[in-house]
């Protein structure tokens, strides 16, 4: 059972559209404030280790990223999807998660350690920046799968308040790590990973009082949800390889410089997506209680038609002032970023509006044929990849990653439209049918 907290849990069915909304702009101008810190973060890192050193700094925690990625088995999308149809799910799931976390997770982390032992040439990284790389996947993993928990029973401002205390205590540690003048890609990452452990530890606390009795493990629970988890895992661990294999080709191809350079085109076209990824992130868990399915789709067309209406000016003006703002942020060393960012952006428009879409077949658990599409446009990018990246460049990979974004966005929006044509046929042929 659960208690009363400070955040309002109501059943979806009688969350109203105002709350909607409200949970949407309160969750966009957090992240617009976890952008600027972010921001500042990376003008601080790229300046203080240069191009190659962020380079470095950018791969490791591509690392811990794609580590979670695999370790996470579709849990932060069931976690969400589950409990926002049944509340008493909460201490299991919790449960469930943490075993997931330090489990899983730990045997993702253990063996990277062993692929560097024996094999350490099909690792970028190594040394003490790969072991803290490997080190924080649990603890990373833990915070996203507990904050979509926090989504899925409509705690959207503990959500949004452990993404903040993660940010900000990660810069501060930035500023003292300057000051100590142990300056390092390795000194750099663990400061800036400081906050997850933090943020963890504050976020499992906030959902412990929650609950009326002890967390439990659930095997059978676990069996029941994983069959979603793992349609939801393909679809985000193919999306994410999307996002992230270009860095790391471009830096085996090459080298950090590069890397670096390439590395502050995807962190700025990332922060244009933050509209869209929040509209999504508060669109899944409201879709999946809705049982109206011409509501749902009235839903998500709306947020379709707001998010792409508000992006499509940013873009356009950052995409015009691209080139002087990293000059002046960055420095003039790293000017060369400009030209793959503004390659980047029309794919980053569609990949935007994909991302709010998409969530309204996510409610319905997740189609295969989702993951297979992803699936698709992964080998497609790897493959156009290893032509582009030799022979143009970081430019060549931007293309190419615009190239991706807009085939999955296509496939998304074809999948929707014969989903509901075949329907709307099925109810069509179900009407009697009278001959005067």
């Amino acid at each position: 059972m659960l208690m009363n907290s400070q955040d309002t849990v109501t059943e979806p069915s009688v969350r109203g559209k105002s709350r909607f909304w409200q949970s949407v702009v309160e969750t966009y101008f957090t992240r617009i404030l976890l952008i600027g810190i972010g921001f500042l973060t990376t003008v601080i890192v790229s300046r203080e280790l240069g191009p190659a050193g962020r380079g470095m700094f950018a791969v490791a925690t591509a690392i811990t990223a794609i580590g979670v990625q695999f370790g996470n088995l579709g849990l932060h999308a069931s976690n969400t999807f589950y409990v926002a149809k049944d509340r008493g799910l909460l201490p299991v799931l919790i449960g469930n998660t943490l075993a997931v976390s330090f489990g899983v997770g730990g045997v993702v982390a253990s063996v990277g350690w062993i692929v560097d032992m024996n094999w350490p040439q099909f690792l970028p990284v190594h040394g003490l920046l790969l072991i803290l790389a490997l080190g924080w996947i649990p603890f990373s993993l833990g915070l996203m799968l507990l904050q979509n928990l926090l989504l899925g029973i409509d705690c959207v401002r503990s959500y949004n308040g452990t993404e903040m205390a993660s940010k900000v205590l990660g810069l501060a540690l930035i500023g003292l790590t300057i000051l100590s003048r142990r300056i390092t890609p390795e000194v750099m990452y663990a400061a800036t990973s400081g906050g997850i452990i933090v943020s963890f530890l504050w976020i499992l606390v906030r959902l412990r009082r929650l609950l009326s009795g002890p967390l439990s493990f659930s095997l059978r629970v676990f069996r029941e949800h994983v069959g979603l988890g793992i349609k939801a895992y393909l679809i985000a661990f193919f999306g994410f390889l999307v996002l992230r294999i270009d860095l790391v080709m471009v830096k085996y191809m090459l080298g950090s410089q590069a890397a670096g350079y390439y590395s502050i085109s995807e962190i700025l076209a990332e922060n244009m997506l933050t509209l869209p990824i929040v509209i999504g992130v508060i669109l899944f868990p409201k879709l999946s209680g809705m049982t109206d399915n011409r509501q749902k789709l009235a839903l998500t067309k709306k947020a379709a038609w707001i998010a792409a209406g508000l992006m499509a000016p940013l873009m356009g003006l950052t995409s015009f002032l691209a080139k002087p703002l990293i000059q002046f942020v960055f420095g003039s060393s790293f000017a060369p970023a400009a030209a793959p960012f503004l390659w980047l952006m029309p794919g980053s428009f569609l990949l935007g509006v994909q991302v709010v879409i998409v969530q309204y077949l996510n409610s319905f658990g997740f189609p295969k044929i989702i993951a297979y599409s992803w699936f698709l446009v992964t080998a497609f990018n790897v493959g156009l990849n290893l032509w582009a990246i030799p022979a143009y460049g970081i430019t060549g990979a931007a293309v190419v990653s615009t190239v991706s974004y807009s085939l999955i966005f296509v496939l998304v929006l074809s999948v929707i439209y014969f989903r509901n044509s075949s329907e709307q046929l099925a109810v069509t042929n179900e009407v009697p049918q009278y001959i005067v």
